[in-house]
């Protein structure tokens, strides 16, 4: 007769995957009908002294069917992935591709001169390199004996 260890926690994991599986199926739901197939773009944000630096990853998308928009606080990523029109008479036809409309709109660390924006889409890939505002880089205060002068970074 063999000799089994109860390992409860084994169950626990099961448990907790299954949880995060679901929570994972729901974060795909978008609040407009609730369309499962619909996704939002994943980012990067980056922020140097003199730029804040935006990458969404869009693939499959064409620069016709995104539409960007830049306040100096945020950035809104709208987009929509067409479905082709497929006919099939005979077998089967099965598709995991995700169609839809989708919007992202992401807060900005700083303001930014949103009319001085430079973009780039490349391989799906959304870049913006936003420059921030004068007031919102960083200053350098140096202190002497009796006053006081602000230099702005390089």
């Amino acid at each position: 007769m063999a000799l089994m260890r109860l390992q409860p926690i084994y169950g626990l994991n099961t448990f907790k995957r299954d949880f995060d599986r679901m929570f994972d199926q729901l974060s795909n739901l978008t609040w407009e009908g609730l369309d499962a197939n619909s996704q939002t773009p994943a980012i990067e944000l980056k922020e140097t002294d003199t730029d804040v630096i935006l990458r969404a990853e869009v693939p499959g998308m064409s620069a016709e069917n995104l539409d960007v928009q830049v306040t100096r606080n945020a950035v809104a990523i709208t987009g929509e992935n067409r479905h082709e029109q497929q006919s099939e008479t005979k077998g089967y036809f099965h598709s995991e591709f995700r169609y839809g409309r989708f919007q992202r709109i992401v807060p900005l660390p700083a303001k930014v001169e949103n009319d001085q924006v430079k973009a780039e889409f490349k391989d799906g890939i959304l870049t913006l390199t936003l420059p921030k505002a004068a007031d919102e880089r960083r200053k350098v205060v140096k202190v002497n004996l009796g006053e006081t002068q602000t230099v702005e970074a390089q």
